[in-house]
């Protein structure tokens, strides 16, 4: 992934104006109010001039930014969406200026270089984190790759609708150096927004990280998995289970790098509506995480036992305890409007509200990756069908398919995986370059540095550029392959 899932996979109140008795108290109160509404307003008249603005516009890319930066702020401030403090400025919850300099982003690198280890603590839990645990030499992300002194200079002082800055999108890469073994992004987005005002950064990283991809590519889509091959072709005595996985983003809502309490609890509301109306084999309930206050059903969240068997049974996510997550700011208000919704065969999963805005999961037993994924394409559908009942839609666009947190799940986002037996195969020091040139990832079967126990976690390697249809049949092709080969081994010794 490279931007920071550990896991293979206080609320900040509205302002309140109590009633003033004194005259003079009163009309503070007003002019509050007022300059409140004169920003909103003032928002309101740039967006009847960003047609004029758009026309001046070279190219639609260009378009896209002026008119995304001049009305957006606007709809949704008026909606109560985001907080109006942050219309004309960096949001400030949480804080998105940290540099302004470019010689302060080399201080910065050169810190988080040889930063010792330290302790955080997150909901109790005592996290150690350490920046640079490998101890490389300098900052090898694709970022750092792409950021130049010119460009962090033209791009440190504008800001998209929601208040995000460039700061903000590069912190994760400054603070941590890079991997030996994995190519790190080293670039989060705080909202949508964040792709098109820094472009000229975010466009250079993405073509890296997805092995080539144009600014001006098109991203194909296809969820008909009638068009899934057969996948009888996948001996099913090697296979444990299968599981396809992807992200969803909620257009209008800051990503979580971005998000505040208030808006993450916005979200989850949105969400959870859908969910708890789901029927037949999808339908079941949401579970906040123990202490979370914000889902009133349910108020404190699922007990500590219960939250403990879903991560021990590999359901649930775990608090944030990566370097990656921890910059980019996403265990604020832990545990807070944060759960898991699952049906009751636990083979249909939602994560809400952990480095993205939704994970949605679907897993079974077995290598019947076909109705995996059917599974899964319901389960997208039917919760875009409320999401856009509620005035809002899924992030995409018809360039970087569906929007994600980190450049590395932009187009599908879509994971498809199977865990595989291949104890003589998985000993070749040539398997995953082998893997890799069938379009195949490799994991260890507890993560990405876990030691050899002969299970694999094989999946599909891209993400962007092909459909997801495409994506499935690759690993469909590639997993039956490496089996193959696991076979012919077992057959000389």
């Amino acid at each position: 992934m490279g931007c920071g899932s550990s896991y293979e996979e206080g609320h900040s109140k509205p302002l309140a104006v109590k009633p003033a008795p004194q005259p003079a108290a009163n009309r503070a109160k007003h002019v509050v109010e007022e300059d409140i509404e004169a920003k909103v307003a003032r928002r309101a008249s740039i967006d009847a001039q960003a047609s004029q603005l758009e026309v001046k516009a070279k190219t639609s890319e260009q378009k896209e930014v002026v008119v995304a930066q001049a009305r957006g702020a606007a709809r949704r401030a008026s909606a109560g969406a985001i907080d109006t403090s942050n219309l004309f400025g960096p949001r400030k919850d949480p804080p998105h200026e940290f540099y302004g300099s470019w010689a302060k982003v080399e201080e910065a690198k050169k810190e988080f270089l040889s930063k010792p280890a330290y302790e955080i603590d997150v909901n109790g839990v005592k996290i150690k984190l350490h920046h640079n645990s490998a101890g490389v030499e300098k900052h090898s992300s694709c970022m750092a790759n792409h950021l130049t002194e010119a460009m962090y200079n033209k791009l440190k002082d504008q800001v998209t609708p929601n208040g995000v800055t460039l700061d903000k999108c590069i912190k994760t890469g400054i603070e941590n150096p890079g991997h030996p073994a994995i190519k790190t992004v080293g670039l989060t987005a705080g909202d949508v927004e964040s792709y098109s005002v820094f472009k000229e950064l975010f466009d250079p990283v993405i073509d890296e990280r997805h092995g080539g991809y144009a600014p001006d590519a098109k991203h194909p889509s296809n969820m008909d998995a009638s068009l899934i091959k057969d996948p009888s072709i996948i001996d099913e005595k090697y296979v444990v289970s299968t599981r396809v996985r992807s992200g969803r983003s909620v257009q209008g809502i800051p990503l979580p790098p971005s998000c505040n309490a208030e808006e993450r609890r916005k979200l989850e509301t949105i969400v959870t509506k859908a969910l708890t109306n789901l029927e037949g084999e999808l339908a079941g309930d949401y579970y906040p995480l123990a202490g979370s206050k914000s889902y009133a059903p349910k108020p404190g969240g699922m007990t500590a036992e219960e939250e403990e068997k879903l991560r021990t049974d590999h359901f649930l996510f775990q608090e944030p305890d990566s370097t990656l997550l921890i910059s980019g700011a996403m265990h604020r208000d832990w545990p807070d409007a944060r759960g898991i919704y699952h049906n009751k065969d636990k083979n249909a999963l939602v994560w809400i509200n952990e480095e993205d805005h939704l994970r949605i999961i679907s897993m079974q037993m077995g290598p019947d990756i076909k109705a995996v994924f059917t599974r899964f394409a319901k389960l997208c559908s039917e919760v875009e069908k409320v999401v856009k009942a509620e005035g809002f839609s899924f992030a995409h666009s018809d360039h970087l398919g569906y929007i994600l947190t980190c450049p590395s799940n932009l187009g599908t986002g879509l994971r498809a995986s199977m865990m595989v037996k291949l104890p003589n195969l998985g000993k070749d020091p040539d398997f995953k370059k082998m893997a890799g040139d069938l379009g195949i990832q490799v994991r260890g079967s507890a993560g990405v540095d876990s030691g050899f126990t002969g299970v694999f976690d094989l999946s599909n390697s891209a993400r962007l550029g092909k459909s997801e249809v495409d994506l499935i049949n690759i690993m469909i092709d590639g997993v039956a392959a490496l089996i193959n080969k696991e076979k012919e081994l077992e057959a000389k010794a």
